[in-house]
């Protein structure tokens, strides 16, 4: 707990800086490719430091998180063998490579929404959906909900709610997501039996 509290201090530092909107979009790039720390935790001290700006931050988190995405997508297509294989390797995610392939087989590409809304790294989503040769239009539709969901609810919540929300979701952020998730997995099968 130590080592998490730290890498937190130091976010808190990083998003008081000038830099700070460099930083989170890079965050919100790499991550997408290959890069551990989520833009979420940059995200959270930013919107709080501006809480005016908290939706205009959500919006470049999403906007360099899908362009990362599309990289990440192409990797997947070209270079699996090369570099997503090392990526997904380097992370310990081979068993999940195989939950998202059987997600895939089944819903396709909304399968990104899912994942990109739980704590499954979206980097596994992305290159996964490019060696999957899922339809890139609808990768990035799902992608931009799921992303766009995640990172404007955090706006939202932190615009509302102000310095309350930190704590909540210093506390509970995995599981406020996997709530998300459950309330769209439901949907999902409203529509379909409905």
């Amino acid at each position: 707990m130590k080592l998490f509290k730290k890498w937190m201090d130091r976010l808190w530092e990083v998003a008081e800086t000038k830099g700070a909107k460099k930083v989170l979009a890079g965050v919100s790039f790499t991550e997408a490719i290959f890069f551990p720390i989520p833009p979420d935790l940059l995200l959270i001290p930013m919107a709080l430091a501006d809480r005016k700006n908290a939706f205009r931050l959500a919006f470049n988190c999403l906007i360099f998180s899908l362009m990362g995405g599309i990289i990440g997508y192409f990797i997947g297509v070209y270079f699996m063998d090369l570099i997503g294989w090392k990526v997904i390797n380097f992370y310990g995610l081979e068993d999940k490579y195989s939950v998202i392939q059987q997600w895939y087989a089944e819903y396709s590409a909304w399968a990104v929404a899912v994942a990109g809304l739980t704590p499954i790294p979206y980097k596994l989503c992305t290159i996964t959906a490019g060696a999957f040769k899922i339809n890139l239009i609808v990768f990035l539709v799902a992608s931009t909900l799921a992303r766009g969901l995640r990172f404007f609810a955090i706006a939202g919540l932190i615009y509302l709610f102000g310095e309350q929300v930190r704590y909540f979701l210093d506390k509970y952020f995995d599981w406020f997501l996997i709530g998300v998730t459950a309330l769209i997995i439901l949907g999902f099968v409203a529509l379909k039996y409905l």
